[in-house]
Order: structure tokens, then sequence, then C-alpha cells
């Protein structure tokens, strides 16, 4: 395969538009654990910067086609957004995996213990979110508690730079965004993950009470979030996320275009909260409201 054409299965392979799924909740938590400046001009912040953008997003999504293949096959969205492995391309793509599991077990190697466990952890969650024997994608409630995989980064980010793991509540407001998250993202999947029995959460609950947990879970983030933050302004923007079950089920938007449109809301958001913590924690560059 031509390296051009390589590196481009590479980038779908990680599915880019999903990219801040992972590296976002590490540069959070860095920067939320991070007492000043000079902690970003520490190698290993950018070392786990380039980590978590690209090989953490291999590995998640990588393994998630290597063992959903008769799912896949049914699923459009391989057709046109994602991408579809089949034959020899799945060969090639375990040997990526193995690279890239390789050198996620070197990184360890250079860890203290608490930060070795928190890596695996993340690594755990990720590799057994869709390989067997675990397979926890293929167990109602099981599947979102598992996406606590994403917050992983975060919390390890924060570790690193503070030697400290961070505050319970910001953990329980994490799981609700990740239990969300997924349950919404997999309720378009519905009839695909029947048809190939695999039994998610929206499969075994149905699409109307699984988009009223998704309202719970972010229902009960904005909450943290606007507690947390003692009703700061920009705080009620995240009331944008219990809207979104909202305008599906009672504005009857199309799922699939709502979908699509969570990483650009999560990036502006996310953006957003790390300008914040920017401003509050490292440089004051705007008046604190």
């Amino acid at each position: 395969m031509h390296v051009t054409q390589t590196v481009k299965k590479i980038i779908k392979i990680s599915r880019f538009r999903f990219w801040i799924y992972a590296a976002g909740p590490y540069v959070i938590g860095y920067t939320l654990g991070a007492s000043g400046f000079n902690d970003f001009l520490r190698p290993e912040y950018y070392v786990y910067l380039v980590y978590f953008f690209l090989p953490a997003n291999i590995i998640i999504y990588g393994i998630n086609d290597y063992f959903d293949v008769e799912t896949d096959l049914l699923n459009p969205k391989k057709d046109e957004k994602e991408v579809r492995v089949l034959g020899e391309e799945r060969r090639r793509l375990g040997r990526l995996l193995a690279a890239m599991i390789s050198m996620s077990l070197g990184l360890m190697v250079l860890q203290d213990n608490i930060a070795r466990l928190l890596f695996a952890g993340f690594l755990f969650l990720a590799i057994f979110y869709s390989a067997p024997p675990l397979r926890f994608k293929n167990k109602p409630f099981l599947d979102f508690a598992s996406n606590y995989l994403y917050i992983m980064p975060g919390i390890f980010g924060h570790y690193i730079a503070s030697g400290r793991l961070p505050d319970i509540p910001i953990l329980v407001a994490g799981f609700l965004h990740i239990a969300a998250m997924h349950i919404f993202s997999a309720i378009p999947d519905i009839e695909y993950d029947r048809r190939a029995g695999i039994m998610t959460t929206p499969v075994f609950m149905g699409r109307g009470p699984a988009m009223v947990l998704v309202f719970a879970f972010w229902s009960g983030l904005s909450y943290f979030a606007l507690t947390l933050t003692e009703f700061h302004p920009l705080s009620f923007l995240v009331l944008i996320y219990p809207m979104i079950p909202i305008s599906v089920s009672i504005l009857k938007r199309d799922i699939n275009r709502v979908y699509w449109l969570l990483p650009y809301i999560n990036g502006g958001l996310g953006g957003l909260l790390w300008l914040g913590l920017v401003n509050y924690k490292i440089i004051p560059f705007f008046p604190k409201i």
C-alpha cells in the first residue's frame, strides 16, 4: 500500500473527528492539576498529548473495527464517515494494534506506580470494550460504564501534573457525561446491533427509555457544572447537553445529523472550559467574573 494511502487509512481508522474525546480530557485534566505555566514546559506533557491524540485513538477504534466485522457489514456509517476492515486490511490492522499496544506498555516503564495503574486502567477499558472475552460493549449498562475510558486520560493528566487525583464531584460529572454520550451514540445503531446480536443498553431498553436516561445523565452533568463553578455565567452553556435528547425526541431532529454535531459541541465547550482554566489558574488575561 502506498505510504500516503496508508497514512490516510490510519487516520480514518483512528476516527480523527473523535480525537478530541481522548486528548481533550487529558488536556483539561492536566490543566486542572497544573500549578503554573512551568508545568506546560515538562516534556511528559507533550509526550502524552501526542499519545492521546493518535495512538490512543488507534487502539480504541482500531480494536472496535477489528472485532466488529459482522456489525460493520450492516452499518452504513462505515461507507462514508468511518472504515470497514476486511481480509488483508484486518490483518494489517492487527499488526498496527500490536505495535500501538507495545508502545503503550513501553511508556508504562517510565511511570510511577499510580500513574502506571491509571494508564493501565485506560488500556484495559480501551481494549476490552470491544475485545473478547469481556467485550463490555455487548453487556447492557456495562457498555456505557466502561466508556469511562475517555475520562481516564483526564485523571492520568491531572495526576502527572499534580501528583493527586481529581476531586470526586469532577469524577462523577465525567461519568455522567461519557455515559450520556455513549448511550446517545448507540441509539442510531439499535437495528444494526440487534441484527448482529449485540446487546447494548439502547437495544436492551429501547429507544425511548434510553433517550430518557441520556437526558437524566446530561441533566446531572449540568447540575455539577453549574454548582462546581458557582453558577458562573458561561457554565450555563452546559444546558446545551440536556437539550440534545429533547431536540431529537420532542422537536424530532434527525438523530444521525445531531450525532455528527457532537464533536463540534464537545470541542467548543471543552475548548471554552480549557481557556477558562488557563485564565483562572495559569495566565489570568481576563478579569474573573
